[in-house]
């Protein structure tokens, strides 16, 4: 087949219009075009009165080799890629190992299904429950401010990814179609197809529960074995060498094969690993708040007279802005038409986060607008002050806010004016359980604080009315990413330091996203079967 890219038409346009472009544009009959199919949709709403979607078709002819000679020089018209998965091996039928994989979110989902899918039956520990249980249990806190540590946003089945807006996109390189397979499996669960083809698909967090139960099923079937309630609280080395990991509960379980893919909130973990003397150093990420706007004004805003529009749905953005003392600020995680929600996994601290459901039909729209934190310059030579920094600001949010997980918040027009709020505009808040108006001014460090005044009335020259007085900010906003990275071998994806030891993900510094998290679990089960085989 052939990939057509670059394709124009106007918003509202057929199929029958989209097929006589691919005519035209290929300079071919009707009955020489057999079939085609969207490989990747998007859109270009740099001129609003003209919206335009853009599409890359993989189609097939009765002329392809003939076209592909005739169109050699137009970067435009090439050969389809071959995107389908090839395993990069099987396990033997000895198989007297079983690789450990620990966490249960889309880095550990993955590693775990490609493992199981090559014959290796891995053991799977998840230290929070299973995702319907635990949907329960991060509702409790919403509604009832009730929260459990080992069941929350952050911690269960499915990840911190469960509950946000699904967003299924990233700008990793991926020469070996691992972000397709991602996608493949989603839909194989219950994913709508188009997430195969548009430049920015999400699922929302209710399709996700059903989905990673059907996965789970799969790795199970296939002789996978998922415990859930299982928190590892060491990691057993000898000569450098992993041995196996040890439960809360006291059971030891042997391995010398660990994917660790807890996530980014994984704190205890984090530190565990540290003291057992496995590599860990200081990453980058980035701290703020949650900010809440109308969802008619961003969409305005993007979409002109096309605000509404069924075909283009709820509009996003993505902002950043360069201060004059040094730091960066930019939007993170946007979610169109969703809530703010409670994401603390420790009791005392506040953390926000958001979240979206497929429709994303909610009235806000929220995104985190966060300031980068710099190790090499914030807190040198100390790879977990990142964590300490963390704890402290949630703490902080969580004393201002009342000390009941009520969220401290504040309208932006107070905030660039430097007082206190003391009544809500037009902007109702999302968050649940709910939020105390006061000076955010005392919840994030002064710089960050400097940064933030600066950088939201540069962003409302990019999104008119993004300064408007009545938006509401939500604090604190500190799990943007791991603040740590353990660091491994960049060929054989082990710690550098610790043999059979498999830093995996966002939590251990190596993705950002559902999407990138996957494809790490998925390049860190190629690993740990490539290995086994060559110590067998």
């Amino acid at each position: 087949m052939l990939r057509l890219s670059n394709l124009k038409l106007p918003l509202e346009h057929t199929e029958q219009e989209l097929r006589a472009e691919i005519l035209q544009r290929l300079a071919i009959k009707d009955a020489e075009l057999l079939n085609y199919q969207v490989y990747k949709r998007s859109y270009d709403a740099r001129q609003k009165r003209t919206i335009f979607f853009i599409y890359s078709l993989d189609i097939d002819t009765s002329l392809n080799t003939q076209l592909l000679e005739r169109f050699k020089d137009d970067a435009q018209i090439k050969m389809r890629p071959d995107d389908r998965y090839q395993f990069v091996t099987k396990a033997p039928e000895d198989l007297s190992e079983r690789p450990i994989v620990v966490g249960l979110g889309p880095c550990g989902l993955f590693a775990g299904l490609v493992l199981a899918q090559m014959g290796f039956k891995p053991i799977i520990l998840e230290r929070g429950k299973e995702v319907r249980k635990r949907t329960v249990d991060t509702f409790a806190l919403w509604r009832k401010r009730e929260l459990n540590e080992e069941s929350n946003v952050q911690f269960g089945e499915g990840g911190a990814g469960t509950f946000s807006d699904g967003k299924l996109y990233t700008q990793i390189k991926d020469a070996k179609h691992h972000g397709r397979k991602v996608l493949n499996e989603f839909v194989a669960a219950g994913a709508p197809e188009e997430i195969l083809y548009l430049s920015k698909p999400h699922i929302g967090t209710f399709k996700l529960v059903s989905m990673v139960e059907k996965m789970r099923e799969t790795i199970e079937s296939l002789g996978g074995e998922i415990r859930f309630e299982q928190r590892v609280d060491e990691v057993l080395i000898k000569n450098k060498q992993t041995q196996g990991v040890r439960l809360a509960s006291g059971e030891v379980l042997a391995s010398r094969h660990i994917a660790f893919a807890v996530g980014h909130s994984a704190r205890d973990t984090f530190k565990m690993i540290f003291d057992k003397g496995i590599y860990v150093e200081a990453k980058p990420f980035s701290i703020g708040f949650r900010i809440e706007h109308p969802q008619s004004l961003i969409d305005e805003c993007r979409f002109g007279d096309y605000a509404g529009n069924d075909l283009l749905g709820a509009a996003d953005y993505k902002l950043v802005h360069h201060c004059k003392n040094g730091r960066s600020v930019y939007s993170f995680c946007m979610c169109p038409g969703g809530t703010v929600v409670a994401a603390t996994s420790e009791k005392g601290k506040v953390v926000t986060n958001g979240m979206s459901q497929y429709s994303r039909n909610e009235r806000n729209a929220n995104s985190a607008i966060v300031v980068g934190i710099d190790p090499e310059k914030d807190y040198p030579n100390d790879p977990l002050a990142g964590l300490a920094l963390q704890n402290k600001l949630e703490e902080q949010a969580f004393i201002l806010g009342g000390e009941d997980y009520t969220a401290p918040a504040q309208l932006v027009g107070d905030f660039l004016k430097g007082r206190a709020s003391t009544q809500l505009g037009s902007v109702e808040p999302s968050y649940k359980p709910g939020i105390k108006l006061v000076d955010l001014s005392e919840s994030l460090p002064k710089y960050a604080v400097e940064a933030l005044k600066e950088a939201i009335p540069a962003f409302d020259k990019k999104i008119r009315g993004f300064a408007m007085a009545d938006a509401l900010l939500t604090a604190v906003e500190t799990r943007t990413s791991s603040p740590v990275r353990v660091k491994r071998d960049n060929f054989s994806l082990e710690s550098i330091n610790t043999a059979g030891f498999y830093p995996a993900g966002e939590g251990a510094g190596y993705a950002g996203g559902i999407l990138s998290a996957a494809v790490d679990g998925i390049k860190i089960a190629e690993a740990i079967a490539l290995d086994i085989l060559k110590k067998k």
